[in-house]
């Protein structure tokens, strides 16, 4: 089983080189002109969600770094990351399932296409925050020792 734990960990490493994709089609524009910023944005905003989507395959027994394990074991600050979290999942989800039912064939329906695939990136990270907050909140590791 922890073969299969760690196996899942190195995937999730494939993060970092979608997010750098994603951080490509956005400064794009800059560089290509604006008129294809709409595209790019929609390819950046596609590439995000299928990183934030692998950011969920990482080991929640561990933290990351020290603003994240702050974060965590705090309970006022680790519920306030999963309300902020939440939201915006809800947010994109929504914008995104609007844009894509509603528009007709363009630009508004492809870009609300990838924020769809944001909001479900968002969605894992939902869940890979809760098991994280689970976890390493400090009121509930000092009670379980």
């Amino acid at each position: 089983m922890n073969n299969v734990k760690n196996l899942f960990h190195k995937i999730s490493y494939a993060q970092y080189p979608l997010m750098l994709i994603a951080l490509v089609y956005a400064l794009m524009p800059y560089f290509q002109g604006f008129s294809v910023f709409w595209t790019c944005i929609n390819q950046a905003l596609i590439f995000a969600g299928l990183g934030i989507s692998f950011s969920t395959l990482q080991d929640t027994s561990k933290t990351q770094n020290e603003v994240s394990r702050k974060i965590w074991e705090s309970p006022k600050k680790g519920r306030r990351a999963l309300i902020f979290i939440a939201v915006s999942a809800l947010l994109m989800l929504g914008v995104g399932l609007y844009g894509f039912l509603l528009a007709k064939d363009g630009i508004v329906k492809e870009v609300a296409f990838g924020m769809l695939m944001l909001g479900i990136g968002y969605i894992g990270l939902l869940k890979s925050a809760i098991e994280m907050f689970e976890n390493h909140r400090s009121d509930r590791t000092a009670q379980s020792s």
